[in-house]
């Protein structure tokens, strides 16, 4: 029938994407709870709940990572992993940043060491150190600065500050893409992903992060917030495209399913990973002691 005249019906969102409801009935669930969490805890136990996203997304992106040599790899390698994550993210609580260095020094040691023995298995081990130690990186010094910002003067206000604004993109992002997108933004890592889609999701940070600025922290200038708002949304579309590439490198198109309709921990928390420390920086270095 479309080939006489009769418009061709747009598909229904909610109807046929059945993990879009999903996505939404999981928000709705997770969101009030992760709110009151942030607002009532006291900085030891926010620490500690990093800390468990810390190990849960370190455990997906070393399941990503090693497919191709999970035989080699073992359970030590990434079990060792996360002992080292956690002592990173404790150093950010105890503000000792100064022991970092010797923790990573001692982490390649360490990893170096036992990947020898694995080497008879699968020569790909080589690449285990190169992977253990970006994931160290990536996840648990990225997630430390969370703690740093909850530590600091008015910190559970920049914690709902920078999480608002990430959300905010995020969803911008998505339905600015559905209904605008028309150009690729970066096809050869992430073929759903427009320029729409991608300006629709700063646009969203700026609206949202300056209605939460004017609330809640009225005593920052517009041009430094405005510099914030940009700063954290780029930061936050890039963490989403870095690890949707090594995604498509390994061919695994979640990095979990712990939460219904979001797929893996990583993937609702790969924004947060850049815009945390983009968003300490910029606060530390940029905006003073705001």
């Amino acid at each position: 029938m479309e080939g006489h005249g009769v418009k061709k019906e747009e598909p229904d969102l909610w109807v046929d994407d059945p993990m879009h409801l999903k996505r939404w009935l999981t928000s709705i669930v997770a969101v009030p709870i992760l709110a009151v969490f942030l607002y009532k805890a006291p900085a030891s136990l926010f620490s500690a709940f990093i800390g468990l996203l810390a190990v849960i997304s370190l455990g997906e992106y070393y399941r990503i990572v090693y497919k191709p040599i999970r035989p080699a790899v073992g359970l030590i390698i990434p079990l060792w992993g996360g002992f080292v994550g956690v002592l990173l993210l404790f150093t950010a609580y105890a503000s000792a940043w100064h022991v970092i260095p010797e923790l990573i020094i001692v982490n390649t040691l360490v990893t170096a060491f036992l990947s020898i023995p694995r080497f008879k298995i699968h020569t790909g081990v080589v690449d285990v150190v190169s992977k253990e130690i970006q994931g160290l990186i990536y996840i648990p010094l990225a997630l430390a600065t969370l703690i740093l910002l909850r530590m600091e003067p008015n910190g559970v206000r920049w914690i709902f500050f920078l999480v608002t604004i990430v959300f905010a993109g995020d969803v911008g992002a998505f339905y600015a893409g559905r209904l605008f997108g028309r150009h690729k933004l970066s096809p050869a890592v992430s073929p759903g992903k427009t320029v729409e889609g991608a300006v629709g999701g700063l646009l969203t940070n700026v609206i949202v992060g300056y209605a939460f600025m004017r609330l809640f922290i009225p005593h920052l200038s517009v041009a430094g917030s405005l510099f914030f708002f940009i700063a954290v949304g780029v930061a936050g579309q890039v963490g989403d495209l870095f690890e949707s590439e090594f995604k498509r490198v390994q061919q695994v198109k979640d990095s979990g399913a712990i939460l219904p309709g979001h797929g893996g921990l990583l993937d609702r928390i790969d924004a947060l990973l850049f815009a945390a420390p983009t968003a300490y920086l910029v606060k530390t270095y940029f905006l003073g002691g705001f």
